[in-house]
């Protein structure tokens, strides 16, 4: 089945390369700013009652070149794509947590960014702590990892 998506935003980080992205956002505490395109303005109604947001992405400069055996960031072993965070996908989505600042009417201060300056943005969610925090039995490889 092919699909596509509507590009919703852009998302402004200080990262100009690759290897200047913290591994994951839990380890950011870079600022950045989340560009809504006008058109889309009205379904920030209310966002700024939040404090936190998922911000759902494509990894754009992973296009079209994915790996199903990866070396993820924080362990030297192959593990499969779906077991990792690894941004070479077979569909390049990545999300983040962010904690929402402020809110100017499209542009959304946020910190904790770990994605490239210019990433494109294709959604936007609520972090409901009650929905999202759960409690984990298992960590396969990562609670395994050489390096910790």
């Amino acid at each position: 089945m092919e699909f596509s998506m509507k590009q919703i935003g852009v998302i402004h980080t200080p990262f100009k390369e690759k290897s200047e992205t913290p591994i994951q956002f839990s380890r950011s505490t870079a600022l950045g700013e989340v560009e809504v395109f006008p058109e889309y303005e009205e379904g920030l109604e209310s966002i700024d009652e939040l404090s936190h947001l998922i911000l759902i992405y494509v990894f754009h400069e992973a296009l079209g070149n994915h790996e199903l055996l990866v070396k993820p960031f924080l362990d030297d072993q192959l593990h499969g794509v779906f077991a990792t965070r690894f941004y070479r996908r077979p569909n390049p989505i990545g999300f983040s947590v962010v904690r929402l600042v402020q809110r100017t009417k499209t542009r959304l201060q946020v910190e904790w960014v770990d994605m490239l300056d210019g990433t494109p943005l294709l959604d936007i969610k609520p972090y409901i702590p009650d929905f999202d925090v759960h409690t984990v039995d298992k960590l396969g490889w990562y609670a395994k990892r050489t390096h910790k």
